[in-house]
């Protein structure tokens, strides 16, 4: 006999969007000729140390970062329900939520932040993108507490924008 799992029930809608599934940065030659020169000082530098899994993760990084440029990122979904937050295949009820932030100083700056009871479960970051952020607060504050005290991005969000990473 074989047992069938009981889909998740998300709730209904009250707001959706997309979003990238990463940040898309326009990077100049020059960015890359420094990232470049640093990557093969690094890997350099790990030879010398023999430390090659450090190299191999600096390679690896290089990689990556080439791949993500010439590969356009998904779109993924953001929903917003009566019963919690989907962000791509990723179901976060509000239970399992702490409290959320809006930090917003368009252009540059759009995110709503979760923050979770879990002390193992990160913080997540939604691209607010063209959405409406009072809207957004006032579909969250029924079910959830709002964080007033973080009034900037994470320093994570920070430095993938300004280094463009």
């Amino acid at each position: 006999m074989e047992v069938q799992e009981a889909p998740i029930q998300i709730g209904a809608p009250q707001m959706a969007w997309e979003v990238d599934e990463y940040p898309q940065h326009q990077r100049s030659r020059t960015w890359y000729l420094v990232t470049g020169i640093f990557g093969v000082v690094m890997i350099i530098y790990a030879i010398a140390t023999a430390n090659f899994l450090f190299a191999v993760i600096i390679l690896m990084t290089g990689v990556i970062t080439l791949l993500a440029t010439f590969m356009p990122p998904d779109r993924v979904p953001v929903v917003i329900t009566n019963t919690g937050v989907v962000v791509s295949d990723m179901y976060y009820d509000f239970e399992a939520i702490k409290d959320f932030a809006i930090v917003y100083d368009p252009p540059e700056i759009k995110y709503l932040y979760l923050e979770f009871d879990s002390p193992w479960h990160p913080l997540v970051s939604v691209p607010l993108e063209d959405e409406d952020p009072n809207e957004v607060r006032e579909l969250l504050l029924p079910y959830l507490i709002e964080n007033i005290h973080r009034t900037d991005e994470r320093l994570t969000d920070a430095l993938r924008r300004v280094y463009k990473l």
